[in-house]
């Protein structure tokens, strides 16, 4: 039964009591204000963004912080229609899905590598990781450009990809190896004890120990893949590749004036990414709050 020993081991690992009820004191209730003020604050926008969608122009120019007179469902078929927004959306969602489990999956790799195999050169592989937190891949813009005309990768949605994993791989593997080095060996020395390879190890061990951390950096990089403009406007040409805030960009020239429509085409792009947030929300908030507990 290979793998079993440790496996039993990395659910008692992961397995954390529940947490006791605190008495709420003065501070406590302070904080507590404090963090609905800033949630209010945060939401605000996102509430008035959608009532907004649901208005007349007339409306939203009226009384843009009011709830709307009529409901006006018809704004975001029209906007759909109009701009396109069915390929640019599906654009999207294919750029962010790819990027990030590609970004996962190698910077996983990488990370368990550095965090478990001890060469002269991992520390060195490390720093250079690294120091791709310190220069931003967009000063390398005019190669970049160059490179993927080269390989006939420009203005194609595998090139976009490749440049959103690249840009995304240090702060993947920052965040990981941080994680892999609080896993202990003690569960990897019963699994290869009970004839278990590197990659049994790996995919059944070294992975579900690693949930907090694949969670916070697949929400990071969904968000900032989702939202990115400046590679999608340099590297895409034509308008089928274009993905949904470049495409955004053409409905803000093209409907400046619609308010209504601009703010349901603006609801249609933040949806995806709330949906995400609230189904990973637990294994984010476990990734930002791993060591303080």
């Amino acid at each position: 039964m290979a793998t079993t020993t440790a496996i039993m081991n990395a659910s008692a690992i992961t397995a954390t009591p529940r947490a006791r009820r605190r008495p709420l004191r003065p501070a406590r209730l302070l904080g507590y204000a404090f963090l609905i003020l800033f949630a209010a604050a945060q939401l605000a926008p996102v509430l008035l963004m959608i009532t907004n969608s649901f208005k007349t122009d007339l409306d939203v120019l009226n009384s843009p912080v009011g709830w709307p007179s009529t409901f006006r469902f018809e704004n975001y078929a029209e906007i759909w229609q109009r701009a396109d927004f069915g390929r640019y959306l599906i654009n999207s969602v294919l750029v962010t899905a790819i990027s990030v489990a590609a970004l996962i999956l190698i910077a996983s790799m990488i990370a368990f590598y550095l965090a478990r195999f001890d060469f002269r050169w991992n520390r060195a592989l490390l720093v250079l990781f690294l120091l791709g937190l310190m220069v931003p891949l967009r000063l390398a813009v005019i190669p970049i450009f160059s490179l993927m005309k080269d390989l006939h990768l420009l203005d194609s949605l595998a090139g976009l990809m490749i440049i959103h994993v690249a840009e995304r791989l240090s702060f993947a593997i920052f965040v990981m190896y941080g994680f892999a080095l609080s896993v202990p060996r003690e569960i990897e020395e019963a699994a290869l004890v009970d004839g278990a390879g590197w990659g049994n190890i790996y995919l059944r061990i070294f992975l579900p120990l690693m949930r907090p951390a694949l969670g916070t950096v697949a929400i990071v990089s969904a968000v900032s893949v989702w939202n990115e403009f400046f590679f999608p406007l340099v590297l895409i040409r034509s308008e089928e590749n274009r993905t949904l805030p470049l495409g955004l960009a053409t409905v803000m020239a093209e409907f400046r004036t619609e308010w209504a429509l601009l703010f349901a085409g603006l609801t249609i792009a933040a949806i995806p990414i709330i949906v995400l947030f609230v189904l990973m929300a637990r294994q984010f908030i476990d990734g930002m709050t791993e060591g303080t507990r």
